[in-house]
């Protein structure tokens, strides 16, 4: 009988394709894990990768044993889980990665109704940009992240909110260009620019502005929104930014909206195959049931 262990072992390396990440995804030693694998193999009496020198791939046997592996330990979760009725005993943890948007109150709202039901369920969040965020749910340091698309990886499992946050142009509040209502996407190019790391690391598209980045006078990057606003009331630049994230009152900065509308999706993004606790895989549903249930989901 092959051993649980074994099979989350096998589900984290069918996930990285690579030993030495899925060691430290684990936590444990490469040559254990190889050797671990090595084992399986020889106990089902099938080849389950084909080992490149950069990569591994999955044959044949390994795909149905990875489907099956999943199915196995999420019957298992939910068998336990079963035996776990009483609410005010679901304890643990909940970690959410969380890119800049404001879409995050209406997850809070999520985390609050989450919090009332099941008070013994610690909540922790990390701010950062989409590298960060993916970092930390390859590491195991959190369950699921707030990203703003286009972010597709074959390693993750996404969940659209089917919500859209809409980028502008913050300035200083006594600029000329403060006067317009909107900026066209055009004038962009002419102005010095302060722009998200992230349009730069193929998470966001330049193509938005129907050129490249070298066309344009980019000044400065920022990864969070927060520092780069001094940035712009000094008059180092104009940022490209989500509407709804800068508290403008009492500082020299206003926003404007950009025509033709600039923006993204945002999206729930978890690893694949990924064994969660009970109090994770209770909020996951709640969110996706209010994803469904009020239209913003697929």
């Amino acid at each position: 009988m092959i051993e649980t262990r074994l099979l989350q072992y096998f589900l984290a390396v069918a996930r990285e394709l690579n030993i030495t990440k899925a060691a430290e995804s684990l936590y444990i030693a490469q040559p254990t894990l190889s050797k671990q694998m090595m084992e399986l193999e020889q106990q089902l009496g099938k080849q389950l990768f084909i080992r490149g020198k950069r990569k591994l791939t999955l044959t044949e046997e390994g795909t149905f044993l990875r489907g099956k592996a999943q199915e196995i330990l999420e019957l298992m979760d939910n068998t336990e889980a079963a035996f776990h009725t009483e609410e005010t005993l679901l304890g643990g943890h909940i970690t959410i990665g969380c890119g800049e948007t404001i879409a995050m109150d209406r997850i809070a709202g999520l985390l609050a109704d989450f919090h009332n039901k099941y008070p013994d369920v610690q909540l922790h969040t990390h701010s950062g940009d989409a590298d960060i965020i993916l970092d930390r749910l390859d590491k195991g340091l959190a369950d699921l992240g707030l990203l703003l698309g286009p972010i597709r990886q074959e390693k993750y499992d996404y969940l659209s909110l089917q919500q859209k946050d809409i980028y502008g142009l913050l300035m200083p509040a006594d600029c000329a260009l403060a006067r317009q209502d909107v900026i066209n996407i055009d004038q962009l190019k002419a102005l010095p620019m302060i722009m998200s790391e992230q349009t730069f690391s193929g998470h966001q598209e330049l193509e938005w502005f129907g050129s490249d980045y070298s066309v344009m006078n980019v000044v400065a990057t920022y990864n969070l929104i927060y520092n780069a606003t001094f940035l712009v009331e000094h008059g180092i630049g104009y940022a490209l930014c989500l509407d709804r994230l800068v508290n403008t009152q009492g500082r020299n900065l206003t926003f404007r909206p950009i025509v033709p509308e600039l923006s993204v999706d945002l999206y729930i993004v978890t690893k694949k195959y990924q064994a969660f606790s009970p109090a994770v895989k209770i909020f996951l549903k709640q969110l996706q049931d209010a994803v469904q249930e009020t239209g913003y989901g697929e």
